[in-house]
């Protein structure tokens, strides 16, 4: 399970909104997409939609694989999201999904991904899987599970991972430090910062929030697109958003950190 492993460390692990399942599938896409290792002309999405209409990959027990595969060259790709309630799949259980695992599969990597989904298996083989996911209080938690996972399929102890993890979360927290120190500067009176993310790829803009109402806001409000790939300190759809970091990839790709909101 070595690219649940990179996953992990690389933070492609995201709390999913309540959605539904074809934007949970979007949203874990468009993460895979903006990794520079993909080529450019990948429509993941529509692959991985095309994919599951014909085989739902819903496995049972809280847990789906959706995947792709492609005949391009390239390294066996994985990207995690998890709902805290649950998203209507379709699964063979008919149970509520909680965590999807979803795989990009070239041609050349075939064994590897069936290997790791044999191991995915083999720890899925116990009977409180579900309980354990409904049991979890934050992504935190999850991580630490799915690393237990790891280690359990792996065969071997993974402290390296934990230590980046560590390092993940603080991350985390200096950026939210930096939000209340963007919201609040000067006079402002905020009643409200909400942190959100954008993956940005090509005209696609998808915004990662655990507020659904911002992310239905921004991502049909005029010119948030154009707004947030290029300006610092915006307003859309009634929010003052403010940038606080970028991460630029290849083919145009990049990740931006955000802050939306207004005035008390």
């Amino acid at each position: 399970m070595r690219s649940l492993l990179d996953a992990l460390q690389e933070g492609r692990l995201v709390e999913l909104p309540e959605v539904s399942k074809e934007k949970a599938l979007e949203y874990l896409a468009l993460l895979i997409e903006a990794i520079p290792d993909i080529g450019s002309g990948t429509d993941l999405v529509k692959a991985v939609m095309d994919r599951e209409a014909t085989f739902n990959t819903g496995i049972g027990k809280g847990v789906a694989v959706p995947h792709c595969r492609t005949n391009a060259d390239g390294e066996l790709l994985c990207a995690v999201g998890w709902s805290p309630k649950g998203i209507d799949y379709g699964a063979i259980d008919a149970k509520p999904v909680h965590l999807l695992v979803m795989y990009y599969v070239p041609d050349a990597q075939r064994n590897l991904y069936l290997k790791e989904i044999s191991g995915l298996a083999k720890v899925l083989s116990g009977s409180d899987v579900l309980e354990n996911f409904q049991q979890l209080e934050s992504l935190t938690d999850l991580r630490e599970h799915l690393l237990d996972w790891v280690s359990q399929a792996i065969g071997e102890a993974v402290p390296d991972a934990k230590a980046r993890m560590i390092k993940l979360e603080a991350k985390q927290a200096s950026i939210e430090t930096a939000a209340v120190r963007a919201v609040t500067a000067g006079d402002l009176q905020v009643d409200r910062f909400i942190p959100f993310d954008c993956v940005c790829y090509g005209d696609h803009v998808l915004v990662l929030c655990q507020d659904s109402d911002l992310i239905e806001t921004l991502e049909h409000a005029d010119g948030f697109h154009d707004n947030v790939k290029n300006q610092s300190n915006f307003e859309a759809a009634g929010y003052r958003i403010v940038r606080l970091a970028e991460v630029e990839y290849a083919h145009g790709r990049r990740t931006i950190s955000a802050v939306a909101f207004k005035n008390a």
